[in-house]
């Protein structure tokens, strides 16, 4: 038994160290009075704030984790999630108070500092305090240099400012640290550089520096195939410098590869069709448009506004018409259908026939709508001005359009 004495000793000490690490990572003594750590998380305010604030009821998430946050001052998650929920309630100046003082503690790790100057920048830049929020987040990425919502923050500051370089150079940090993130958050990230550098390059055109400008289009085309405001930069550049053959080549290369955001250049294109004497060619692709694409209602459009403009009212309303088929909300056809009738003097047959047509449609102003935050627009944006994301709007359609093989041109 004297044998096993020494491995039993080892093996009791051993528990009764793992007892006492136990105990105290769940209590501590403060003012002479042991605290349990544990005691916030498993109060029943705490929970039911947590519950409340999934619901969206934050005035109720407000006040069950500040009873929660009572029990242990120095509960820091708790008053991080109080502090953060004053400021989505847009009391900005009770979040920074909050946050402030989580920053006086004495014995934040390196981490815990790092996400309360977080929460902090957040609440700069929620008042609107541009240069407190930047010494914020860059403090965070000094203590965490891959904390990488501080860098989104900064991305988005910056581009709030208009600084497209340092926005651009932000970008670029965070792409880097998200190299394995996957093939499709990579590709967002390109999407968001071409983006950034079409930003730098429309700079340079309003300085003049047009070579400059040409360098961050192709630069921006380079980075994505789809960026579809280079192309129409970069063909106002070449227009600028006199060689419109080469913007004409920019522009139909942006319809080949983005068919959907084509007639973003039906207008440059019909301009410089008609200026070098060949508006044929602009009525060709058109056609060619159509007839690949049955469904595709702003190419008729485009031409029909092109032929009306020519003396040939007849067939624009023809096209009209057809377009009116795809897309019977869309205010622009309505409109251009209004002019082609009276240049025709309202004859009774077309005007029944754009009765029977327009019979259940609904207008509206403002189709375009941002996929991430509802935000609605009349015009396509590249970037939304209320949640702030790149490319995020699409044209939202009340009713499927009607069997493409039903419409005749």
């Amino acid at each position: 038994m004297s044998a096993y004495a020494p491995m039993l000793a080892a093996l009791l000490a051993l528990l009764v160290g793992l007892t006492i690490g136990k105990a105290w990572e769940r209590y501590k003594l403060r003012d002479g009075k042991w605290i349990d750590r544990r005691r916030v998380r498993e109060s029943p305010h705490y929970i039911l704030g947590l519950n409340f604030l999934v619901a969206n009821q934050i005035d109720l998430a407000i006040e069950e984790l500040s009873r929660a946050a009572s029990l242990d001052a120095d509960a820091l998650e708790v008053h991080m999630i109080l502090g953060n929920l004053y400021r989505e309630k847009g009391q900005v100046g009770k979040a920074i108070t909050v946050h402030q003082s989580l920053l006086q503690r004495p014995r934040l790790s390196k981490l815990e500092h790092a996400y309360v100057l977080l929460c902090l920048g957040l609440d700069y830049k929620r008042g609107g305090f541009v240069e407190r929020a930047l010494e914020a987040f860059n403090e965070v990425l000094r203590l965490d240099p891959k904390n990488e919502y501080a860098l989104l923050n900064l991305q988005k500051l910056h581009e709030d400012q208009h600084q497209w370089l340092e926005a651009y150079d932000t970008r670029q940090r965070l792409t880097k640290l998200s190299s394995d993130g996957g093939a499709q958050y990579q590709n967002q990230n390109q999407a968001i550089l071409a983006f950034l550098e079409n930003e730098i390059g429309l700079e340079a055109m309003r300085r003049k520096d047009l070579t400059e400008a040409i360098r961050r289009f192709e630069g921006a085309i380079d980075l994505d195939a789809r960026a579809v405001p280079a192309y129409l930069n970069l063909g106002d550049v070449r227009v600028l410098q006199g060689d419109e053959r080469a913007a004409a080549a920019i522009w139909e290369r942006l319809i080949d590869v983005a068919r959907d955001r084509a007639y973003l250049a039906f207008d440059r294109l019909e301009a410089l069709a008609i200026r070098t004497g060949n508006p044929e060619r602009f009525t060709r692709l058109c056609r060619r448009l159509i007839e690949e694409t049955p469904s595709d209602w702003r190419a008729r459009l485009a031409l029909s506004r092109h032929l009306s403009a020519s003396g040939r009212p007849r067939d624009a309303l023809d096209l009209l018409f057809a377009a009116l088929v795809q897309n019977p909300h869309a205010l622009s056809i309505h409109r251009a259908i209004w002019r082609a009738l009276g240049q025709l003097q309202h004859p009774a047959s077309l005007v029944d026939r754009y009765g029977e047509l327009t019979e259940h449609a609904v207008f509206y102003l403002d189709p375009h709508v941002c996929m991430r935050c509802r935000y609605r627009s009349t015009e396509l944006l590249w970037q939304c001005p209320h949640c702030h994301d790149w490319n995020t709007f699409v044209e939202e359609r009340i009713a499927p359009a009607q069997d493409p093989t039903e419409v005749e041109v």
